[in-house]
């Protein structure tokens, strides 16, 4: 009797221990701020299904990728490109790079104004050339400033759009600037993040005048349990993070 009471207090210390472990295992997560909203959703999901706990550090487009070019991903690191300087330092292993959703970039009005056409790229090619003004994020401070300039490189017309061209830091500012009147048209931040009252979100620009912006992800090459990591990125591109991705107007891997 002693001996069934030794063993089944050995096997019970044994699944406490195992669960303990379970639950403390942790994942540090580096992330762009645009999709804050999503990735705690998702990552609430994670934690709930597999115990593992997720700590989140959010930063700017362009931020995160500073941060992994001077050594500073995490675990698992999700960046919108431009990422080769990124790349280049080692930091994330580049066998595990795996795009997770995809963004494209909005044009908005004025509310009240009669949306525009923009079925094509000539249609938005011919709106911007004709348009008074226009607003995006400064490219220097935001990745979806970069998007939008590389769409108006695709479209031929940067030499064009340029001389009325206003420059914000964030995407708050431009479409409380076309909210307000001051200028005609939004062009970004990506349809995730419009959501300005004051705004006609006439919609997202078709594939042809705007590459679809990927969300990558890796895993760091210093993380300590890289079985954990792996499962959080893959989590990001599973069904269950699909309706998330779609309800925050972000286009999920399928």
């Amino acid at each position: 009797m002693k001996r069934l009471v030794s063993w089944t207090a050995s096997i019970l210390i044994l699944l406490c221990l195992a669960s303990n472990a379970r639950a403390q295992t942790q994942v540090k997560l580096l992330a762009p701020n645009p999709l804050t909203k999503e990735i705690n959703a998702i990552v609430q999901g994670f934690e709930q299904k597999t115990g593992i706990k997720v700590q989140t550090t959010y930063g700017t487009g362009v931020g995160t990728r500073k941060t992994v070019q001077e050594g500073g991903a995490l675990d698992v690191t999700l960046l919108f490109a431009p990422f080769d300087e990124a790349l280049k330092t080692g930091n994330v292993d580049k066998k595990t790079q795996t795009v997770v959703a995809r963004l494209r970039l909005a044009l908005a009005v004025k509310k009240g104004v009669t949306s525009p056409d923009i079925s094509s790229a000539a249609a938005v090619k011919s709106l911007l050339i004709n348009a008074k003004s226009v607003a995006t994020v400064d490219p220097a401070q935001g990745s979806v400033g970069g998007a939008a300039m590389l769409a108006l490189d695709k479209m031929g017309i940067t030499d064009q759009v340029k001389p009325k061209l206003k420059l914000f830091p964030g995407g708050g500012q431009v479409q409380t600037a076309v909210a307000n009147g001051e200028i005609e048209i939004a062009l970004g931040p990506y349809l995730s993040d419009m959501n300005n009252p004051g705004l006609n979100v006439v919609g997202a620009l078709p594939p042809a005048a705007s590459t679809p912006i990927d969300l990558t992800g890796w895993i760091s090459t210093g993380a300590p349990d890289r079985k954990a990591a792996k499962q959080l990125l893959g989590y990001f591109k599973s069904k269950e993070a699909a309706p998330i991705w779609e309800e925050g107007k972000v286009f999920p891997i399928k």
